[in-house]
C-alpha cells in the first residue's frame, strides 16, 4: 500500500550563493516519490529508521510523497530487482502526480535496485541523491552505514542507465539538517521549473516588429522540448474588440481591476475603455486556447489601430505570475516563466541598456514599460514617451512610470539557437540598487558582478538585448532545471 503524507518543498543554493525566493510557507503542491536504499549484508535497521526519518521531515516540510510501504518490501525499501519493480509499478500508477523523486541512502544501498527502479518506472523526473552520514563513535559493524561509498556507486549506475540526477551540497547529511532543508527547497525549484516548462503553451500576439530581428526564434526547437507557441493575428484581436460595447459587462470588469491595479490620474477615460477591451479580448483567447503566458506586439500596430499601448494590461498579467512579454519575444517570456516558476514570484522582461557612470559592474535595466507592479517602489500609468512622437501622445496611454525596487536579482535568458539545432541561454544574480537615477519608463540600477564579462560573452555569442529578471536568487534553480533535465546549452554567470 502506497503512502501519501501532506509535505512540502522549495530550493537549493549553490555552493556560494543562498537562495532566498521561496519560502516553504508558500509552497504545499509538491509531490516527490522517495526510494529508500537497502543492502543486504549492512544492518536492515538503518533502512527502517532512515525511511522514517525522512518521511518524518518531507511530512514536517508539507510535501506528497509516494513510497512502497513495509509490506510491499523488507522495511520499505528497494533491494531487489522485484522491489525495484514493485517501486517502479507503483511510481508509474502515480505518475501524473509525482514532480520528482529523492533517493535516500540510510547505508550503502543496493545500486543496481535503485537505477533499476528508476530505468522500470519512466518518469523522466528529476533526481536528488541523498546520503546520511556515519558518526564517528558508531562504525562498528552493527551500525555502520557507509553511505559516504554508497551514493558514488548509486550515481555511477544512474549515469550508465542514462538517467539525469541532481546531488545534495555536502556529499552526505542528514535529512533532519537545515542543509538538506535549504537543498530540498533549491530541489523542488528544480521541479517546478521542470514540469512547468515541458508541455507549455505560449500565446503570441502579433506579428515581430519588423524593426526586432533580435527577437525570432524557431517553433520547431521549442515543440522539440515539448513548447508549444499559439498564434493570434492582431486583426482579430482588433476586430473583437469593433464588436465589444462600452457598457459589455467583461469590459467595465476589466476597467474596474485595471483602475484599482494601478494610478490612473490624468488617464482619458476613453483610452482606460479600450485597454479595458484589450485586456478582456486577450483574457478570453488566452483561457480558450489554453496557453499560460504570452508574447505580444506592443508597437505599433495597435496604437495606430486602437489608440493605446497593451503595457498596463500585460503588467497586469505578469503580476497575476501570468507571464507577458513586449515585441513578440517568446523566448523572452521563456525565461521569465522559469524564473517564475523557480521563485513563485513575478518576472519581468528589462533591456540591458545603459552603463551606469563609471562604475563597470553596475548598468540600467530599463523598459517603456510593462513591468509587473510587483517591481515598482511606486508607479503611476502614463503615455509612452518613446513612440509618442511618432503616432501621437494621444495614442500611447497605458505605460506603468515608476522606479525599480532595491533588492536581490535573478536573470535569464533563453535564445533558439536554429543554425547549430539546439535552445541555449544563460542565468546569473545580481541585484537591484538603491542608486539615484532620473529617466521615464520602468528603470532600476543593477549592480552584477562580473558584468563586463557577462556583457562580453552576450555579445561574444549574440544572444538578445532583452533579459528576463526576477526579486529572488533562484538562477541556479533555472539552470540546473533547463541544463541538466531539459538538456539546454546553458552558461551559468559567476564572478
Amino acid at each position: 500500500m502506497c503512502l501519501l503524507h501532506l509535505f512540502c518543498a522549495g530550493k537549493r543554493p549553490p555552493l556560494k550563493e543562498k537562495a532566498t525566493e521561496p519560502t516553504m510557507a508558500n509552497m504545499r503542491k509538491m509531490t516527490m516519490g522517495v526510494i529508500v536504499g537497502n543492502r543486504g549484508f549492512f544492518p536492515d535497521h538503518l533502512a527502517k529508521t532512515g525511511r522514517e526519518e525522512m518521511l518524518l521531515v518531507l511530512q514536517n516540510a508539507g510535501i506528497n510523497v509516494v513510497v512502497l510501504g513495509s509490506e510491499q518490501s523488507k522495511h520499505g525499501a528497494v533491494e531487489t530487482y522485484e522491489e525495484a519493480k514493485r517501486c517502479a509499478e507503483l511510481f508509474k500508477s502515480k505518475a501524473d502526480l509525482i514532480d520528482g523523486v529523492i533517493i535516500t541512502l540510510p547505508n550503502f544501498g543496493d545500486e543496481r535496485a535503485v537505477a533499476d527502479t528508476l530505468r522500470l518506472s519512466r518518469l523522466n523526473v528529476p533526481v536528488l541523491v541523498q546520503a546520511t552520514p556515519d558518526t564517528p563513535g558508531k562504525m562498528a559493524i552493527t551500525h555502520r552505514r557507509d553511505s559516504f561509498c554508497g551514493k558514488m556507486s548509486a550515481c555511477n549506475n544512474l549515469r550508465q542507465f542514462g538517467i539525469p540526477y541532481s546531488l545534495t551540497t555536502l556529499h552526505t547529511m542528514t535529512p533532519d539538517s537545515p542543509e538538506f532543508k535549504k537543498d530540498m527547497e533549491w530541489f523542488a525549484g528544480v521541479c517546478r521549473v521542470v514540469k512547468g516548462l515541458r508541455n507549455l503553451r505560449i500565446g503570441a500576439l502579433g506579428a515581430r516588429p519588423t524593426a526586432f530581428n533580435t527577437v525570432r526564434y524557431s517553433e520547431k526547437l521549442l515543440e522539440s522540448c515539448g513548447i508549444s507557441v499559439e498564434t493570434l493575428d492582431l486583426s482579430e484581436v482588433l476586430g473583437r474588440i469593433s464588436r465589444m460595447k462600452d457598457t459589455d459587462e467583461h469590459v467595465l470588469l476589466k476597467l474596474k481591476s485595471i483602475q484599482s491595479y494601478v494610478t490612473t490620474t490624468d488617464i482619458p477615460h476613453a483610452a482606460l475603455i479600450k485597454m479595458a477591451k484589450l485586456g478582456a479580448v486577450v483574457d478570453d483567447w488566452m483561457k480558450s486556447a489554453q496557453v499560460q503566458i504570452s508574447a505580444v506586439q506592443c508597437w505599433t500596430s495597435l496604437e495606430e489601430n486602437l489608440g493605446v499601448v497593451p503595457c498596463t494590461v500585460m503588467s497586469m498579467m505578469s503580476d497575476s505570475l501570468l507571464s507577458s512579454a513586449c515585441e513578440v519575444d517568446v523566448c523572452g517570456v521563456l525565461g521569465m516563466h522559469a524564473l517564475q516558476l523557480a521563485s513563485e514570484t513575478p518576472s519581468a522582461l528589462l533591456d540591458w541598456n545603459n552603463n551606469y557612470g563609471n562604475d563597470p559592474n553596475k548598468a540600467v535595466c530599463f523598459h517603456c514599460s510593462n513591468l509587473p507592479k510587483h517591481f515598482f517602489k511606486d508607479v503611476k500609468m502614463d503615455f509612452q514617451e518613446i513612440i509618442a512622437g511618432t503616432v501621437g501622445k494621444e495614442n500611447t496611454f497605458g505605460t506603468c512610470v515608476g522606479r525599480v525596487k532595491s533588492g536581490a536579482m535573478s536573470f535569464a535568458r533563453f535564445s533558439t539557437d536554429d543554425v547549430q539545432g539546439r535552445i541555449r541561454g544563460y542565468t546569473g544574480s545580481g541585484r537591484f540598487t538603491d542608486d539615484p537615477l532620473e529617466t521615464f519608463g520602468g528603470a532600476g540600477v543593477v549592480e552584477i558582478p562580473g558584468l563586463q564579462g557577462l556583457l562580453h560573452y552576450i555579445c561574444e555569442k549574440g544572444f538578445e538585448h532583452h533579459v528576463a529578471a526576477n526579486f529572488s536568487s533562484v538562477a541556479p534553480i533555472v539552470h540546473e532545471a533547463t541544463a541538466r533535465y531539459l538538456g539546454w546549452d546553458m552558461y551559468a554567470h559567476t564572478e
